[in-house]
């Protein structure tokens, strides 16, 4: 096991450097000028000189690469051009916002997921394993901004018993009934694609293990059906927890349009803004710090997958 942990953080190393690249190569593809953004229209060319060497953005790219990776590595984002703040401290502070909110998502629809497709799983070709699929198919097909501005029109304005955006304050308070309040649209809306997804993958997971000639030595041995379906489970976990992690981290750097409907000051909401703004170095910061997130929860699922299923390690 040790072995193989080690094997998977070495490999981790090469997809972190390429995900580098890629955050800070990415912004450069858009057209326009960031600087431009911060000077009026008729500033000359000397002034837009002037402030590209401030932002080092008159080097060439690999050494503004070079150098941005350095600096990175020392926890130095840079300062954001639209506010002149630290990007650490921005991408920090929306950062925990959006952590609350997919982890709230995540509890809610892996839960929820799990039991319908379970329930699903044991009863292939019956009104239940309908009803689970026919849920599922609706989760994953409806586009969540969609579902958030329908959940806005319903409960916000023709309703008005829930609260259309913000955050209720700086930090969320969970013995706060007007915080709770707050969050319950924005989760709902994540939450749905995520309990179509896992729904679909558990059920699929569950019926081929409960067709195996293990579960009918199981039942044959006079088993409890509540035990042999423990033993199905733990069977079927892997490539669920795979999907899982998965979610999560889509979650996490997949919240930018409900953030935005919301307006949820997430690390999403504040990505559309540095893209509105042309913010080059909010945009590279966040972008990484979503995407090495999205690396290292693969990574945690990954092992955690292999401490189940020792035939991962030989893979």
């Amino acid at each position: 096991m040790f072995g193989y942990v080690v094997r998977r953080l070495l490999a981790a190393i090469p997809i972190a450097l390429g995900v580098s690249m890629v955050c800070f190569a990415l912004v450069y593809l858009a057209p326009g000028d960031p600087v431009q953004t911060l000077l009026p229209p008729d500033a000359d060319a000397e002034t837009v000189e002037r402030l590209k060497r401030l932002y080092g953005l008159d080097r060439p790219l690999p050494i503004q690469y070079l150098e941005w990776l350095w600096r990175v590595m020392q926890g130095d984002f840079g300062k954001s051009i639209a506010t002149g703040r630290p990007v650490l401290d921005e991408i920090l502070r929306s950062l925990g916002n959006t952590v609350l909110l997919a982890t709230l998502s995540v509890l809610i629809a892996f839960s929820v997921a799990f039991i319908l497709g379970t329930i699903a799983g044991r009863r292939t070709g019956t009104w239940l394993d309908r009803i689970v699929t026919g849920i599922a198919v609706l989760g994953v097909s409806i586009p969540n901004y969609w579902l958030g501005i329908v959940l806005v029109i319903i409960f916000s304005v023709e309703l008005m018993v829930l609260p259309a955006s913000g955050m209720a304050g700086d930090t969320f308070d969970p013995t706060s009934w007007e915080h709770i309040q707050h969050v319950v649209l924005p989760v709902f809306t994540l939450s749905m694609i995520p309990v179509g997804i896992i729904a679909r993958t558990t059920r699929s997971a569950v019926a081929e293990v409960m067709n195996q000639e293990f579960v009918v030595t199981l039942r044959a041995n006079g088993l409890p059906e509540w035990r042999v379906l423990r033993h199905a489970l733990k069977n079927a976990l892997p490539p669920v927890l795979a999907v899982m992690g998965l979610q999560f981290g889509t979650l996490m750097g997949g919240s930018i349009l409900v953030e935005t409907v919301f307006s949820w000051p997430g690390s999403g909401f504040m990505l559309s803004k540095a893209i509105l703004n042309r913010d080059v170095p909010v945009l590279q910061g966040t972008i990484l710090v979503l995407a090495m997130i999205f690396v290292t929860v693969n990574l945690t699922v990954d092992l955690f997958q292999s401490s189940l299923d020792p035939r991962i390690r030989r893979g």
